[in-house]
């Protein structure tokens, strides 16, 4: 009995997949766009996360003094 072969290049991610459809579908500029805003909505979900922290703190210094 012989073996499977081996496969010699990786199977590539749902991400490299999306990735690579993208740039058969958009221009250069609409994917630098769309990156960005993304970019962007993720340092929003950050700051968010990082002003609810400070809400907290301060609240936590309040109820101390």
């Amino acid at each position: 009995m012989q073996a499977a072969p081996v496969r010699a290049t990786a199977i590539p991610s749902f991400t490299d997949a999306l990735r690579a459809v993208e740039s058969l579908l958009m221009s250069s500029g609409q994917r630098t766009a769309r990156r960005n805003a993304w970019t962007s909505v993720l340092e929003d979900r950050r700051r968010a996360k990082d002003r609810v922290e400070a809400q907290r703190v301060l609240e936590q210094a309040a109820d101390r003094s």
